[in-house]
């Protein structure tokens, strides 16, 4: 099924908590070694009587489940939740960017709106202004307006662990002044400076 925040169904097409309704088939797992308090917390707290994927995603009408991302990657943008890997696809289709990251960034009106941080490639000469109306176009055209998308912060590095996945809630914390930790996971955990210094010089 897929739920809400408030543990209510979702109507088809629409993003939302995707979970398992206890109890779980056999053969699948049972707990968490030398924890189960911790495995109960995990993943039976949240929805009671459910089991809690943590991944987001839709159904259509048809009842085919769509799995779009984890639930840590979705963006809460007045009411509408937004996939921060779908906004990801889109900017990375624009021919200049060569890696890309988006979180939420708080904002008083909308209580947070999407944040891209930008690798561009090193063949780029165009002006930054120009770039960032282009990618905020080209995602209104992919996602829509509803996705509020118009912060883009050019960055030399992004960071990431060792397997290639974004830190999505240290880097969250980050563009949203608090404090954070960086995990022994991270490759590079210089890179995280290099975000918080282009913050600096460049958002408003």
């Amino acid at each position: 099924m897929i739920l809400d925040d408030n543990k209510q169904p979702v109507k088809a097409n629409n993003l939302g908590n995707i979970v398992v309704k206890l109890p779980l088939a056999p053969g699948a797992f049972l707990g968490l070694w030398r924890n189960e308090a911790l495995y109960k917390e995990l993943y039976f707290q949240k929805f009671p009587g459910y089991y809690d994927t943590m991944d987001a995603g839709y159904m259509d009408e048809d009842g085919y489940l769509y799995v779009m991302s984890r639930v840590d990657d979705v963006i809460n943008v007045a009411g509408h939740r937004i996939s921060a890997g779908a906004i990801e696809e889109a900017v990375l289709f624009h021919e200049a960017v060569a890696d890309c990251a988006v979180v939420g960034h708080e904002d008083s009106l909308k209580g947070h709106v999407p944040l891209a941080l930008c690798v561009l490639r090193n063949d780029v000469n165009t002006e930054e202004e120009s770039l960032k109306e282009e990618i905020v176009q080209r995602v209104r055209e992919n996602i829509g307006p509803v996705a509020a998308f118009r912060k883009v912060l050019f960055v030399k590095q992004i960071p990431k662990t060792r397997s290639g996945k974004i830190p999505r809630s240290a880097l969250s914390s980050l563009v949203n002044g608090k404090p954070y930790q960086i995990s022994s996971t991270i490759e590079d955990p210089a890179a995280f400076k290099h975000v918080e210094d282009a913050l600096k010089m460049q958002l408003k």
